[in-house]
């Protein structure tokens, strides 16, 4: 029974690891509403392909770094060393970003932030199939899950808090100072993997395998995993709504709806505690339904997301979108849970690792360049004549409904497989 409580400290630990690090995603999206932050880095206040580009730099190395690193994260470090060795390199990167005075050293410092972080979830995912049973990883992962909108909940009005009670350099010391004096301990306190007892009979003197056959091994089952290539293309939709939105929702908010910057903070959060709620509702509903009846939040809720999106952009009274993107929030949050509960459910015990690395690294590749079309569109539609800037952000949101139909088109495909795949 200790064990098993033990196990959930280390859940409720990558759980709030996981809302430290989305603080530090969305930085930028609110600091590309002060005026003082573009001046310092040179970044025009209409350069919306610009603004963008700082979130595709984070989940570019985000990316690479989820496919390449977590293999060798899983097999050589393990998932504690790897946690602090991530939590130093953020805490670092953060902390030193005010002292970067161009737009590049601050792109570049968003690529280093992202192959530090790339690893997290695909470890959080080999230590959640490492203490729970298939039949029971809804919860935890939906726990894990809902860091990210927990994070993203807290973020935007602290800061925003942060940036009006002091500036902007601020956000990025006070984030620094957080990743080293709050989650290393953590981490060191709650989160370790359980001893494997050696097989019964073996050789005890064979000779140990070397550590890049070890690392060659694992890339090798991953690919392997069922479903990857549709699994990944699916990822890919369903992080690029949540990087499109989460990018440009505080200057929606401001810009194109008329919203104050205080206002700005506490509706920006709004969406993300319906993430929350959503994300802990799915992962309940994911532990009572058949497993595969599993692949129908995914019909469903991105149904839910993409009406609530359009409701969105019709709505002419400010609030009426606002509570319209809280409910594609709360869709969204919903189907969060299936992504890895549906990769460990496909791949080998051994595998989980580097095969949710694949999913989640290609899915965030493909997804970091949605911030940066969404500004393309924004820049294109809002310079068009008659055109205005709030005219061009409902362009830029259209297009997230767009990632909504992808994955209620995989989530179709993989709920008929699921369906017609004998004896699983």
């Amino acid at each position: 029974m200790q064990s098993r409580t033990l196990r959930w400290y280390g859940v409720i630990t990558l759980f709030l690891i996981v809302a430290i690090s989305y603080i530090d995603r969305i930085n930028i999206a609110v600091l590309i509403t002060d005026p003082a932050f573009l001046d310092h880095m040179g970044i025009g206040r209409g350069d919306r392909v610009s603004q963008g580009l700082l979130t595709t730099a984070f989940l570019v190395g985000y990316g690479v770094s989820a496919i390449v690193l977590t293999p060798f994260c899983s097999t050589l470090l393990g998932v504690r060393r790897s946690l602090l060795a991530g939590l130093v390199l953020w805490g670092v990167v953060t902390f030193f970003s005010p002292h970067f005075h161009s737009f590049e050293l601050l792109v570049a410092s968003r690529v280093l932030l992202g192959v530090a972080e790339g690893p997290l979830f695909s470890l959080a995912g080999h230590y959640i199939k490492a203490y729970f049973a298939t039949r029971e990883n809804g919860k935890p992962n939906a726990f894990v899950n809902m860091g990210t909108g927990l994070g993203l909940a807290i973020g935007y009005p602290f800061i925003g808090y942060l940036v009006a009670g002091h500036d902007w350099q601020t956000s990025f010391h006070v984030l620094g100072i957080i990743n080293i004096v709050v989650g290393i301990p953590l981490v060191l306190a709650f989160v370790a993997m359980p001893r494997t007892a050696p097989a019964q009979g073996a050789d005890r003197a064979a000779a140990p395998v070397p550590p890049l056959v070890q690392v060659g091994r694992i890339v090798a089952g991953a690919l392997k995993t069922r479903y990857l290539v549709l699994l990944t293309v699916m990822t890919a939709a369903f992080l690029s709504y949540l990087w499109g939105a989460s990018s440009w929702l505080p200057a929606y908010l401001k810009e194109a709806r008329g919203f104050s910057m205080r206002e700005m903070g506490w509706l920006a959060s709004l969406p993300q505690y319906a993430t929350v709620l959503g994300v802990f509702l799915g992962g309940a509903i994911i532990d009572r339904i058949p497993r595969r009846q599993v692949p129908l939040m995914f019909v469903v809720c991105s149904i839910g997301v993409a009406l609530a999106v359009l409701a969105a952009i019709e709505f002419t009274n400010p609030y009426g979108a606002a509570y319209s993107l809280v409910a594609a929030s709360l869709c969204w949050g919903l189907m969060s849970p299936a992504y890895p509960s549906t990769v460990q459910y496909c791949a080998q015990p051994e595998h989980v690792a580097s095969a949710y690395g694949v999913v989640n690294g290609v899915g965030s590749l493909v997804a970091g360049f949605m911030p940066a079309i969404m500004g393309a569109v924004i820049t294109a539609v809002s310079g068009g004549a008659g055109s205005s800037t709030g005219a061009g952000f409902f362009a830029g949101f259209a297009a997230l409904i767009g990632t909504q139909v992808v994955v209620l088109l995989c989530g179709l495909l993989l709920w008929v497989r699921e369906r017609n795949a004998p004896g699983l």
